[in-house]
């Protein structure tokens, strides 16, 4: 493992233009849940599916189901849990304050990386610190969805529904949001890839798009692109990065 981190850290030092993609990972080791795991939401039991209430059908039929879900999972209201940065999102702001890390390509939604001080983020399946009235398009932060008592989140102006702006199943990506990802990642000279499985799709194909010196993975568990990366890591994400001096 010291070896692996010596490594990491050689390539850190000479690179250039450093590109992160990360998943579900980076957010698990500040206490978010994640989906897929053993302990993730995925596998716990509700009326309905967890992938059946995170899609745009279940939200427009059932809304007031939806947010019970969405405000005790996602927003995680009246959890002792209060998430915050961890060393992953504090060394990737400090990589890039330092003139090395070009960008972060997330696919996390809970705005941890701004939190932490990166600018250049760019969130493939939206934010719920983004929210947006369904009729007037009237814009509404995460405090307001939070304090919000009313089963359905309305809009205090024309009284439509509050839609969080994050991508539900069924819903496609943001095409902008797409096209930056991709041109930073195709910029990279190193793309360093953590705390995702590469399973979720269209996300996980825009690594394809690198053409850099070195690509890194960092991960607790064995991906499908393990034998394209010249490093891999099988580590905790925040242990790893939070080593890494800048």
């Amino acid at each position: 493992m010291g070896d692996e981190r010596a490594r990491l850290q050689e390539i850190i030092d000479k690179a250039q233009r450093i590109v992160f993609f990360g998943g579900a990972g980076v957010s698990t080791e500040s206490g978010i849940p994640d989906f897929r795991s053993v302990d993730g939401l995925y596998h716990q039991k509700y009326d309905y599916p967890p992938e059946q209430i995170l899609s745009h059908t279940f939200f427009m039929r059932k809304p007031e189901e939806f947010y019970k879900f969405y405000r005790d999972k996602i927003l995680m209201i009246g959890s002792d849990v209060s998430p915050g940065p961890n060393k992953a999102h504090l060394k990737l702001a400090e990589l890039e304050k330092a003139g090395k890390l070009t960008a972060v390509v997330t696919q996390n939604i809970d705005g941890l990386h701004q939190a932490a001080g990166s600018e250049t983020v760019y969130e493939l399946h939206g934010s719920i610190l983004r929210n947006y009235c369904m009729s007037c398009h009237k814009f509404f932060d995460l405090e307001y969805m939070k304090e919000s008592k009313d089963p359905v989140p309305k809009c205090d102006e024309c009284g439509g529904i509050i839609k969080p702006d994050v991508v539900l199943y069924e819903e496609g990506l943001d095409q902008e949001t797409i096209s930056n990802a991709i041109d930073a990642i195709s910029r990279a000279d190193v793309l360093i890839i953590g705390g995702t499985s590469l399973v979720v799709y269209p996300a996980a194909g825009l690594i394809d798009y690198f053409k850099g010196d070195h690509l890194i993975l960092i991960n607790k568990g064995a991906t499908s692109r393990d034998r394209e990366a010249d490093l891999c890591i099988a580590d905790s994400i925040g242990e790893v990065l939070g080593a890494i001096k800048v």
